[in-house]
C-alpha cells in the first residue's frame, strides 16, 4: 500500500546522528591505529632529533665564537697537520710571518663589496713551511689585470682565521684547474695546479689589509651558522599533537557510530 507515493515496504531512512552508518571492522581499526601510532612516533623522533641538533649547533657557535675572539696563536706547523680537523681547528685565530710567493689564484666570490674574487697566495713562513693565505677581496676587473692582484713584496705578518680546505667546488659550479677557473678554495688542487709542493692542509683568511701595498681587502670573513632547529622541533611536535587530535576525532566518531548502532538494533519496522 502506498500513501502519497511512499511504500510501506521501503527501508527506513537513516536518522541524523549516525544511525544507519556501518562501523569499521576491527581490522580497519587496527590498521588505522598502527598508522596513527607510526606517524606520532615519527614526528616525536624528528622533534627530539631537532632538539639535539639545536644543542649541538649552540655548542658549535659558542666554540667558534671563542676561537674568533681569542688572541692569535702560531699557525699549526707540519707536525700538527695530521690532527687538523674541522671540529678541532676551524676558525682558530692564528698568526704567521713570512714572504709571499709572487703568485695569485683568483677564486670567484660575492661579498658586501660586490662581485669579484678572493686573492689567494702562498706564503713561505719563517718557520719553513708554506701556507695558502686568502689575502682578501679584489674587484672583478682584477681578472683582466692579474698583476694588480699580486701580493706585496717583503716580509709580512699575517693574522687571520684558520679555514679548512673546500674541495671540488660549490654546489652549482665545479673547479676547473686546467682552465684556472676556481669557485672554492680547494687547497690541494690549487697547490697541484701551481706546483707549490707540500703545503699546509688549511688556508688562512686574512684579518685585514696586511700592507699598504696589498690590493686585496681582508677581514671580510662572514661567520654565520643557521640555527632554526627550535622552530623545526616545534613544528614536528605540533604535527605529533595534531596526529593525536585527529586520532581522537576519528575514534570518538567510531565510538558514537557503534553506540548508536547498538541502540538502534531493536528498532525493526513492524510487519504488516
Amino acid at each position: 500500500m502506498t500513501i502519497g507515493g511512499a511504500s510501506d515496504d521501503a527501508p527506513p531512512r537513516p536518522e541524523k546522528g549516525g544511525r544507519g552508518r556501518t562501523p569499521r571492522s576491527p581490522f580497519s581499526l587496527a590498521v588505522l591505529t598502527l598508522c596513527f601510532a607510526a606517524l606520532f612516533a615519527a614526528f616525536i623522533a624528528l622533534g627530539v632529533w631537532q632538539v639535539h641538533r639545536r644543542a649541538w649547533k649552540l655548542a658549535l657557535i659558542a666554540r667558534v665564537d671563542s676561537r674568533i675572539h681569542a688572541a692569535p696563536v702560531p699557525a699549526p706547523p707540519p707536525a700538527q697537520w695530521p690532527d687538523i680537523t674541522r671540529k678541532s681547528a676551524e676558525y682558530r685565530h692564528v698568526s704567521v710571518t713570512g714572504q709571499y710567493r709572487h703568485d695569485v689564484t683568483l677564486v670567484h666570490a660575492t661579498t658586501d663589496l660586490g662581485y669579484g674574487y678572493w686573492a689567494l697566495s702562498p706564503l713561505k713562513t719563517l718557520r719553513g713551511f708554506t701556507v695558502l693565505v686568502n689575502r682578501g677581496f679584489v674587484p672583478a676587473d682584477s681578472a683582466n689585470h692579474i698583476s694588480s692582484a699580486m701580493p706585496p713584496d717583503g716580509t709580512v705578518h699575517i693574522t687571520g682565521l684558520l679555514r679548512i680546505t673546500e674541495p671540488k667546488g660549490t654546489l652549482l659550479r665545479s673547479n676547473r684547474p686546467a682552465q684556472n677557473q676556481w669557485y672554492s678554495r680547494d687547497v690541494p688542487a690549487i697547490a697541484e695546479a701551481h706546483h707549490l709542493g707540500r703545503i699546509a692542509p688549511y688556508f688562512i683568511d686574512s684579518d685585514k689589509r696586511t700592507s699598504g701595498t696589498d690590493p686585496a681587502v681582508g677581514g671580510l670573513t662572514v661567520v654565520h651558522f643557521r640555527n632554526e632547529h627550535l622552530s623545526y622541533a616545534i613544528t614536528w611536535f605540533a604535527l605529533a599533537f595534531l596526529t593525536l587530535f585527529g586520532a581522537g576525532i576519528l575514534f570518538r566518531h567510531e565510538w558514537r557510530v557503534r553506540r548508536e548502532t547498538e541502540q538502534g538494533g531493536g528498532d525493526q519496522p513492524a510487519k504488516r
